[in-house]
C-alpha cells in the first residue's frame, strides 16, 4: 500500500510532490491500465475541487474511456470532437475555462464547468490524453497545464506500448 504525504504550500509545490509520487508508483510498473488507474487515483485524491481525472486511450484513432475517478463518462470519443478530441487531433494541451463555450462540447457530466486535456505522446506517438473536469468556471491555469504536462511526461513512457 502507498501513502504519499503531500502537503504542498504552492501550486508548484503540490505538481514537484504529484510528479515524485506519481514516479514512485510507476517505475518499476509495466502495466499501462494499472499505471494510468494510480496515475488517476493520485490526481483524484490531491488536486482540489475535481469532478472527474482520468485517461483516454488512444485505440484505432479514437479515444476509449481508461482508468478514471469520478462519475460514469462517455465511452469513446472521436478525434476532433470536444475537449479531448481536440486535444488528441491537435497534440496540443486545451485549457478550458467555460466548457459551454467551447464549440462541440461533449458533455458527459452536466456538473463540469472548466476542463484541462493534456495529450500524451511518447516517441512522437499519441498514447491518449489525460482529462480534468472542475465544477468551477474558469478552474484550472497555466501553472496546472504545465503541472500536468509535468505528470504525463514521467507517465508516457510508463504505458506506452
Amino acid at each position: 500500500m502507498y501513502d504519499f504525504d503531500i502537503a504542498a504550500g504552492s501550486k508548484a509545490e503540490l505538481y514537484r510532490e504529484l510528479a515524485g509520487a506519481l514516479d514512485a508508483l510507476t517505475a518499476e510498473e509495466p502495466d499501462a491500465i494499472a499505471n494510468m488507474a494510480n496515475a488517476a487515483a493520485l490526481i483524484w485524491q490531491y488536486l482540489p475541487d475535481l469532478n472527474w481525472a482520468g485517461f483516454y486511450r488512444n485505440v484505432g484513432d479514437e479515444l476509449v474511456l481508461g482508468p478514471f475517478q469520478g462519475k460514469a463518462a462517455c465511452i469513446r470519443i472521436a478525434f476532433g470532437s470536444g475537449v479531448c478530441g481536440t486535444a488528441a487531433q491537435t497534440r496540443a494541451t486545451q485549457l478550458v475555462d467555460d466548457v459551454h463555450a467551447f464549440p462541440g462540447h461533449i458533455a458527459c457530466d452536466a456538473a463540469s464547468a472548466s476542463e484541462l486535456v493534456v495529450p500524451i505522446v511518447h516517441d512522437g506517438r499519441l498514447i491518449g490524453v489525460l482529462d480534468l473536469d472542475s465544477p468551477k468556471v474558469a478552474h484550472f491555469d497555466a501553472e496546472d497545464a504545465a503541472g500536468c504536462e509535468a505528470l504525463m511526461a514521467i507517465l508516457a513512457a510508463r504505458i506506452a506500448d
